[in-house]
């Protein structure tokens, strides 16, 4: 095993953040920490660019930053007098959440813990250390580095390449959406996932009053949370083809209730990932993850009801279609698209147009210039599904070459091509607790390991 007495984390965002404080509760390592930006230290994009009516998508009670205490979180809140563990509480509240264990653990941890305010943009690997380079021209050597890049921004639209802000806005988190708009103005959401939910909030909350269009492929909203009744859950992992599944599901979904259905088989998702085989995982990301993302990845009840409202008063309409075209106009940019199951093309005249499709997951168009010179010099690579960086189960990155390496490890969502179920908070409080108790010889210590 590789001893490891200094570890640096590339990426202070919420993976990066609990792999350090985890790092720091077993063992003696040193750790630092390097982050890009103050603001997304600890709480990353999603915690640290969310505006104040953004709530979690899961209640309190499963929101907890440690996988051996489950009700950290909600015992935080109740201590604030802010929750309780069955609160959706909001986004910034986690946030600050985040942010004072960050805090805390750096108190703790005397001088075995550096955060460094920076970014790093080249890394040299051999046999005995691994050096990084920031932008500053600073040098961090260490025996280990994990990369933790969290989701990275959306790619820029084909369509809408020639076009810039504010007619065409690529990063929804990244400026005020709804500033200069008009109450007899259109805007076009491109996606309706949940970013284009969060983004329909916010123009909402700042007063717009005009209408907006959420266009997708399918025209598929996120499902809501809701109560379900107490049930017995699976206890073994469901076998078979795609198809075979997705009948298994309907059919307990018939029994539990289809939230349970789902709810039910969290615990072997990553398995079933794992042990299907490539043609069979090509089949479900290219006919059945839009569905499963919007069951599986549910809105709370406030949300839902706020979304709701929002189309019963005409304010609000979901479209599914496809982008043919796009043009900047004198009011904005006109857009040319295709209805789902249509040959004819319709155009549509709206103010703005904002990327609502998710994060990037091709590391071939990662703007990022760490990521792109190590995938340049083949120290990492793509997933064979192209949806992250390609790791083993120990979150080793695969060189070009093929080989797995110990002193290079990925964590967080851009590890989707090995788990898939790695973008919630469960699964990757999981991944940095167990990496961490790895690293350390906590597991070891905790008799896990033999």
């Amino acid at each position: 095993m590789l001893k490891v007495d200094h570890l640096a984390i590339v990426g202070g965002g919420f993976s990066g953040t609990l792999l350090a404080i985890n790092l720091l509760r077993y063992g003696t390592m040193r750790v630092t920490l390097i982050e890009q930006r103050k603001d997304h230290l600890a709480r990353g994009l999603a915690f640290g660019s969310a505006q104040a009516d953004h709530v979690l998508n899961v209640r309190a009670g499963n929101m907890s930053a440690f996988p051996d205490q489950p009700g950290h979180f909600s015992d935080w809140l109740e201590r604030h007098h802010v929750g309780t563990a069955q609160t959706f509480a909001t986004r910034q509240i986690y946030g600050e959440y985040l942010l004072a264990l960050l805090e805390d653990a750096r108190r703790a941890s005397s001088d075995r813990m550096e955060i460094i305010l920076g970014r790093a943009i080249d890394m040299r690997v051999d046999t005995a250390e691994c050096q990084l380079t920031l932008d500053s021209g600073a040098k961090v050597d260490a025996d280990m580095v994990v990369l933790a890049p969290g989701n990275l921004p959306p790619h820029r639209l084909a369509a809408f390449r020639h076009l810039n802000a504010p007619a065409y806005i690529n990063e929804p988190w990244s400026t005020h959406i709804a500033d200069g708009l008009k109450d007899d103005d259109r805007i076009l959401l491109l996606g309706s996932g949940l970013t284009a939910v969060d983004c329909a909030q916010s123009l909402d909350a700042a007063g717009f009053r005009g209408r907006i269009v959420a266009l997708s492929r399918r025209g598929l909203l996120p499902h809501r949370h809701d109560m379900t009744d107490p049930f017995a859950p699976l206890r073994e992992r469901p076998t078979g083809s795609c198809s075979t599944l997705v009948r298994s599901i309907r059919n307990r979904a018939a029994e539990v209730e289809w939230r349970n259905a789902v709810d039910e088989i969290r615990p072997f998702t990553q398995d079933i990932w794992r042990a299907a085989a490539p043609d069979m995982r090509m089949r479900f990301l290219r006919h059945l993850r839009p569905y499963w993302d919007i069951h599986r990845h549910r809105v709370a009840p406030q949300v839902a009801d706020r979304i709701g409202r929002m189309m019963n008063e005409g304010r609000l309409e979901i479209l599914a279609g496809k982008i043919v075209a796009a043009r900047a106009s004198d009011g904005g940019v006109n857009v040319t698209w295709r209805p789902r199951g249509s040959a004819s093309e319709v155009r549509m005249q709206c103010a703005r147009a904002i990327n609502c499709t998710g994060p990037l997951s091709d590391l071939s168009a990662a703007a990022d210039p760490l990521l792109g010179r190590l995938a340049a010099s083949g120290l990492i690579r793509a997933d064979a599904h192209a949806i992250g960086i390609d790791v083993d189960q120990q979150n080793r990155a695969i060189t070009l070459a093929g080989m797995a390496q110990d002193r290079v490890r990925v964590v967080g969502p851009m590890t989707r091509g090995a788990h898939w179920e790695i973008v919630a908070v469960p699964d990757i409080r999981r991944q940095t607790w167990n990496l961490a108790r790895t690293l350390s010889g906590a597991h070891w210590v905790e008799a896990e390991g033999l």
